[in-house]
């Protein structure tokens, strides 16, 4: 794909991005070909493709939590790689200590990263309340709903004030109705934060609603197929979905998705199987 970006000033650059796994009986799989793009500061850039494409695989690679076999990750502006005190993951699932409280849980990161015990005490009490959560810092995991607990597991990724956000479809699996709503939640805190957010999902209302631009990619080798600007004014609300603008840009979207659907990298056409 071309690397492409918009206005924003640069912040990351993928540059040929990809995935090879070598299997028990010698042969090599391709989890992921290459991927070039560059993410401007402040850029929430979605991920949507079929399950087992690369997404989350692409992702993990971004924040170094797997090892990459071809290209780099780096920062746009130093040309070094990220350290874990510049990103916050969210997972799709919460991944809270049942042991801890709310408050216990977005302060981990004070212990893993060696944050000041106070400032981080004070900055969890502000995101603990920018994700609606003020009345819950003394409960426990087990007393909260899915989505109060998604809500957690985004302030804790917060805590250490990250440039980028990394969410693997952290909203995958609460119902539709939980899921529009922490949809504006999170758009109001990346807007309040200036986060800079890399999103993977399967939903393709969802990557509309939410991105800047959306990255399409394929089945069987996973890979980037398309890149589209969503050019939509914000803030977004839900009923922004009923427009004819946003139908377009969602058709566009699955569009490349069906067009792409199948095995079909030209280049390597023998790791398709």
């Amino acid at each position: 794909m071309n690397d492409t970006h918009d206005s924003r000033q640069p912040l990351l650059r993928l540059e040929a991005v990809g995935k090879r796994y070598q299997l028990a009986d010698g042969r090599t799989h391709v989890a992921l070909l290459p991927v070039s793009a560059t993410i401007g500061r402040g850029e929430f850039v979605s991920f949507v493709g079929p399950s087992g494409c690369g997404k989350t695989t692409l992702l993990k690679m971004c924040a170094g939590l797997i090892t990459r076999t071809e290209g780099h990750v780096r920062l746009a502006e130093s040309g070094r790689t990220l350290s874990p005190r510049e990103y916050g993951f969210v997972f799709q699932a919460p991944a809270l200590l049942p042991w801890r409280t709310v408050l216990a849980n977005v302060t981990l990161p004070m212990t893993i990263l060696g944050l000041e015990r106070s400032a981080a005490t004070r900055r969890a009490h502000e995101l603990i309340a920018l994700v609606g959560l003020a009345d819950s810092t003394g409960k426990y995991p087990s007393e909260l709903s899915g989505g109060m607990q998604q809500r957690v597991a985004i302030a804790r990724a917060l805590l250490h004030d990250p440039a980028v956000l990394f969410m693997d479809e952290p909203f995958g699996a609460l119902d539709a109705m939980t899921r529009e709503s922490l949809n504006m939640e999170l758009q109001r805190i990346q807007q309040h934060q200036r986060k800079t957010v890399l999103f993977v999902t399967h939903d393709i209302e969802e990557a509309t609603l939410l991105s800047d631009r959306v990255f399409v990619m394929s089945a069987g080798p996973g890979r980037v197929v398309e890149e589209l600007s969503i050019g939509l004014a914000r803030p977004r609300r839900i009923e922004s979905r009923a427009t004819p603008a946003f139908q377009d840009l969602a058709r566009r979207v699955r569009q490349a998705l069906e067009n792409r659907s199948t095995c079909g990298a030209p280049a390597e056409p023998e790791l398709c199987r």
